[in-house]
């Protein structure tokens, strides 16, 4: 998307409000967007950001909160915890119709799909999995009260929470047949773990997060999803997006990783038990949980795109539709029965 599609007004912010701007600004949208869209800016200097909205229609209800998503952003700005710096935040929708903001562009490569992740040097792809995994870790090493964040907090069962709340989405969406995913709900529902309390990415996997050439973690974005809740659900999250050789379960999410050299999912859980001194945990249940919820996302996003709210350039091939919908939901209630 060139800068003549871009708001006037959009233009007249960014230089009122982010500094170094240097001669012309120009703004492409970011390929492969399923949620908020992302368009990299770039001057004449060569500097470049990022700049974030909701899309541009059909948003469900709590699903694009562009503040909540700046304000974990900033928290995590000073932890060990390797993010974009924000720049700047814009509440007035007379600027483009919705909250917006501007961080850094992350540097480094995104590694999104199979074809991403086969170019990864052998060399490189076990240190793509323990950078990523350490990074999790650090993550649910910050206590929330410690960044400002505790505020957040909400009281009751976190992933009993997240089961009402995308029952519910999914169920807003316009899938005729949702009775795989009730059935797993209701499965998920009857065994809900206590779980502990910490900061939730709500997203975690290798298609939100940047790496170095030495497949080191360098950034991770798209906090749009980023709650206080059970942790655990983001290892679940990651997991499902790690895929190995021999799987024979459809994705849940695109991986990078089925062409072999990288850490299995049983090595990513045992690293991150031990960097974190956690016992058993139900990974199973974390699993199975993380399938499901994909499915209730993968249902609002066709709904979307089925009604054209994804912009013009968007990609069928990237939106998963009914029947890979309930499969997932399917095979999620098969994992959690085993």
């Amino acid at each position: 998307m060139s800068d003549e599609q871009i708001p006037e007004a959009v233009v007249t912010w960014f230089r009122a409000h982010v500094e170094e701007v240097e001669g012309a600004l120009d703004f492409d949208r970011i390929a492969g967007g399923r949620s908020n869209l992302t368009f990299r800016v770039t001057d004449e200097g060569g500097h470049a950001w990022a700049l974030r909205r909701p899309p541009l229609g059909g948003v469900l209800e709590t699903a694009h909160d562009m503040g909540r998503e700046w304000r974990f952003l900033s928290a995590l700005n000073a932890t060990e915890v390797p993010v974009p710096t924000p720049r700047a935040f814009c509440d007035d929708h007379d600027i483009w119709g919705a909250d917006l903001y501007v961080m850094d562009f992350a540097p480094g490569k995104v590694l999104n799909d199979r074809e991403s992740g086969e170019k990864v040097p052998d060399a490189a792809r076990r240190n793509v999995g323990t950078s990523t995994i350490d990074v999790l870790a650090a993550l649910h090493h910050v206590e929330p009260a410690a960044v400002g964040l505790d505020d957040l907090a909400r009281p009751g069962n976190f992933v009993a929470r997240q089961l009402k709340r995308w029952h519910r989405q999914a169920h807003s969406s316009a899938m005729e047949d949702l009775s795989a995913i009730d059935a797993t709900h209701d499965a998920l529902a009857a065994r809900i773990p206590e779980g502990e309390v910490g900061i939730v990415h709500g997203d975690f996997r290798p298609g939100n997060i940047s790496y170095d050439a030495d497949g080191q973690a360098v950034a991770v974005f798209d906090w749009e999803l980023a709650t206080i809740g059970d942790p655990l659900c983001d290892l679940g999250h990651l997991l499902v997006s790690w895929s190995q050789p021999g799987d024979t379960v459809p994705e849940a999410l695109s991986s990078p990783t089925p062409a072999g050299g990288y850490p299995t999912r049983d090595e990513l859980v045992a690293r991150y038990t031990k960097a974190r001194d956690l016992g058993d945990v139900d990974i199973a249940y974390y699993l199975a949980f993380a399938r499901w919820r994909a499915a209730c996302i993968h249902a609002g996003v066709w709904t979307r795109y089925r009604a054209g709210d994804m912009g013009a350039d968007a990609d069928p091939d990237e939106v998963t539709g009914p029947e890979m919908i309930n499969l997932q939901a399917e095979t999620a209630l098969a994992d959690l029965e085993r």
